[in-house]
């Protein structure tokens, strides 16, 4: 969830909730263009970099402390994650796995935790900054929820198919397989084999980035709406403002927990159609 400034006091609920979705920039103003390289979401590259290396650092924590003998609790359910992993790279990747497997793995667990920073709760950065004075005019904590972030991640994904599309097919077999299928091998279907393929990759991205931005966005959104009814029950009578509250707790309970599915899931699902990427990446048409 996004958190507010604790100088700015919104004035109604859409512009609580407004505030709550613009982040942190170098400027430290909202961006106004749609479309400006010159801003930089300093809470996005905070959160998804520090989250990324305490992922690895708890990893690490657990490898560390790997026995032969009875494991531990956390290591059983590291060592189910690594081999359910290792099964889904080995159905959909033919070829070798040696660094295939270990990134999907990273890429979940990375996103599982982006994700998660959707439970804490909405206005927690703004009371910190209020108790420590830090003067941010806006912060949101929910990396995944920024499509900048959602599409450098596709991006990276990209490179990759480029990547070993490029070392197993080589420059050649790359660009033959780009002119000719899926219709064929005839000169006059190299425009049409391009244009599919060029979309193909162009598509894959794309939805890559959107499909989690769009679900981690709206989960953000329900929480910041939830959090309306408990900002809103000391402006109405008694009766309403005690059914707001309990509203309040009781919504924002059930959504919760139903959350988790949200966060596993998607993490789940870009793992795994980051291995189908880079799987494809492997095959020859």
């Amino acid at each position: 969830m996004s958190a507010e400034a604790g100088h700015h006091v919104p004035a109604n609920s859409s512009e609580y909730i407004g505030h709550h979705l613009i982040n942190l920039t170098n400027s430290g103003e909202k961006q106004t263009k749609l479309v400006d390289f010159s801003v930089i979401n300093v809470d996005t590259v905070f959160f998804s970099v520090f989250l990324g290396l305490l992922g690895l650092f708890l990893l690490w924590l657990v490898a560390r402390k790997v026995t032969s003998g009875v494991p531990s609790r956390t290591q059983a359910a590291v060592e189910a994650l690594v081999e359910i992993v290792d099964d889904q790279a080995k159905a959909i990747v033919h070829g070798d796995r040696t660094f295939v497997a270990p990134l999907a793995l990273t890429v979940f667990f990375w996103v599982v935790l982006m994700n998660a920073m959707d439970w804490v709760p909405i206005d927690l950065a703004g009371w910190l900054n209020n108790v420590f004075g830090w003067h941010l005019s806006y912060t949101r904590v929910v990396a995944t929820a920024d499509i900048n972030a959602t599409m450098g991640m596709a991006l990276g994904v990209f490179l990759l198919m480029m990547y070993y599309s490029l070392k197993i097919k080589g420059l050649g077999g790359f660009a033959h397989e780009l002119i000719s299928a899926p219709f064929g091998k005839h000169w006059a279907l190299i425009i049409p084999n391009l244009f599919i393929n060029v979309v193909e990759y162009f598509s894959k991205t794309l939805s890559l980035g959107i499909r989690l931005f769009g679900n981690m966005f709206a989960g953000e959104l329900i929480f910041a709406l939830i959090a309306t009814m408990g900002a809103a029950w000391g402006t109405v009578s008694m009766g309403t403002g005690i059914g707001l509250a309990l509203g309040h707790l009781i919504a924002g309970s059930i959504w919760a927990i139903f959350h988790i599915l949200v966060v596993l899931l998607q993490a789940f699902i870009f793992m795994m159609l980051t291995l189908v990427y880079v799987g494809q990446a492997h095959e020859s048409h």
